[in-house]
């Protein structure tokens, strides 16, 4: 990897716009096969939202600031590549702590599940119906998962190829209706509802009865990953995995340019030119294919199209990293340990969803934060670098970055979002966190508009827009291998590499791997 200096050639087979995770997949795909590819990062580094980061002066600790596990990427994908990247399994899938009744307890779900698991929906439920329930509908839900996630390193099936290899039901309420009919009609306390239901929000603002079905597409990815949906750690944090990415791109002979801003695509159906500056002066180079990494509303824009503010995404996120010198203790006395070892979920009851939802979309910050805890030093000392405590990562669902036109609702979002935390601690949390060398919390703060300022994602969208069925609609046209692989723009030159592609989203490298598929099979 080098800086933005003059390129090597005058002409390159492929030009990559975006250094992200996909565009160093696309770059490592495309040298492997022999074509000259160039690929060009704005920032100084590669990595784009995967990166591990030294957040707080005065602390070695690593954390995964942007991107924070991994699912969707498919182990055949490291595999091809090499990638020497450790994924672990966290011992907790998830937790929730709810209070009821003057009674304090915790819905823990553990990874693979046993009697802790069914005794703990027992204790909430007051029986084994509801467990029960929740059995089958993971059950149903992995058999989709097991039909879609083969196809998705090859070219899109057609919807109806695949609706023939599921149960008729499922692809109903999975497909067909809002999740939020399935999630009411299969199970009936209000806590294990909300536990269903954040699949379908992450990063993504909907009502779980929106007639658009953006949340069920939300689920689904967050749920067919290797058939499984299992989100796990790598181990060193987000940045190993695209560390592990660049490395694979450079050795089979991939230029990579970082401090490159990409200003202007001149692209026709035979080739394009690409011109980018490094900080001192402009360069331009020719192409016969560009791969972009960026979001497709950015792309328009370097095609020299007028920026469209009503057709920009807006994301929906409040990201938070903490440093703390101690794990707090819970009110209910379970075990920390076992309690952030996975997905704790925050103010995520059904009817909290609801509530929180309806409070964002009239513009206000939701007076119950829903969100979730992610501690990943439990699973991954390694991050920590000597420090003696852990780290956490806080996301929270429904706030939209329209919420944070006004800068003072950024700090009630924190101060709620911790809140719905210390509501289940026996100390606050405020009392566990680290100081950093200047005496300061150690804990920031990222809302959709800092997520657009530090990496140039429009609105802060953390998929680059609503994410799209990862199957083709059975009337669509699939002439050429851009259209077959999903990652087709209206210019022949120009192919969609990133999230943005149509089985992009999440850290999954399928928008690259699916680009350089469409350009070799177009060679």
């Amino acid at each position: 990897m080098t800086s933005a200096t003059a390129p090597d050639r005058s002409s390159y087979d492929v030009v990559i716009v975006g250094g992200g995770h996909n565009g160093l997949t696309a770059a490592a795909y495309l040298a492997r096969a022999g074509l000259s590819t160039l690929l060009l990062e704005r920032l100084p580094t590669t990595g784009g939202a995967a990166v591990s980061t030294v957040a707080f002066p005065g602390h070695p600790a690593r954390l995964s600031r942007y991107s924070y596990l991994v699912s969707l990427m498919p182990e055949a994908l490291m595999a091809e590549l090499g990638l020497a990247v450790e994924l672990r399994t966290r011992s907790t899938a998830s937790f929730t702590p709810w209070t009821r009744d003057g009674r304090s307890g915790g819905l823990l779900v553990e990874r693979p599940e046993g009697e802790a698991t069914r005794a703990s929906f027992r204790e909430l439920t007051g029986g084994d119906e509801e467990y029960a329930a929740w059995q089958r509908f993971y059950r149903d839900v992995e058999g989709l998962a097991g039909v879609v996630a083969p196809t998705l390193l090859e070219p899109l099936p057609m919807e109806r190829e695949l609706a023939e290899r599921v149960d008729p039901d499922v692809w109903r309420e999975l497909v067909r209706e809002p999740l939020g009919a399935a999630v009411e009609r299969r199970f009936s306390d209000d806590t294990v509802r909300g536990v269903v239901a954040t699949d379908g929000l992450i990063g993504t603002f909907a009502d779980l009865d929106d007639p658009s079905l953006i949340q069920n597409r939300c689920f689904l990815y967050h749920l067919i990953g290797n058939g499984t949906g299992e989100w796990r750690v790598p181990v060193g944090g987000m940045g190993a995995m695209t560390d592990a990415l660049l490395r694979a791109a450079t050795d089979a002979g991939a230029e990579v340019r970082t401090g490159a801003g990409v200003s202007r695509i001149d692209a026709g159906d035979d080739g394009a030119e690409v011109t980018w500056h490094d900080g001192t002066r402009s360069h331009s180079v020719s192409t016969k294919r560009v791969l972009s990494g960026v979001a497709p509303w950015v792309l328009r824009i370097l095609l020299g199209e007028e920026p469209e503010p009503d057709t920009k995404p807006e994301g929906a996120q409040l990201k938070i990293n903490l440093l703390l010198d101690r794990l707090p203790a819970l009110r209910s006395g379970v075990d920390p340990e076992v309690a952030f070892a996975g997905t704790l979920h925050l103010g995520e009851d059904y009817g909290q969803l609801a509530t929180a939802y309806a409070e964002a979309a009239a513009g206000r910050v939701p007076s119950v934060m829903p969100g979730e805890i992610y501690c990943h030093s439990l699973t991954d000392p390694s991050i920590l670098g000597g420090h003696p405590g852990h780290t956490f990562t806080y996301f929270g669902l429904h706030t939209p970055a329209s919420l944070f036109d006004d800068p003072a609702n950024k700090e009630l979002a924190v101060s709620r979002a911790l809140a719905s935390l210390n509501e289940h601690l026996a100390e606050p949390i405020e009392d566990c966190l680290s100081r950093d060398a200047d005496g300061n919390p150690c804990l920031e703060a990222k809302v959709p508009q800092d997520v657009e300022a530090d990496l140039a994602m429009p609105g802060g969208h953390i998929f680059h827009g609503d994410l799209e069925w990862p199957w083709s609609p059975n009337r669509a046209r699939l002439d050429t291998p851009a259209q077959q692989w999903g990652v087709a723009t209206d210019l022949d030159s120009v192919l969609l590499c990133g999230s943005g592609a149509r089985r992009g989203g999440a850290v999954s490298g399928l928008g690259g791997h699916n680009a350089a598929q469409a350009v070799l099979a177009s060679a």
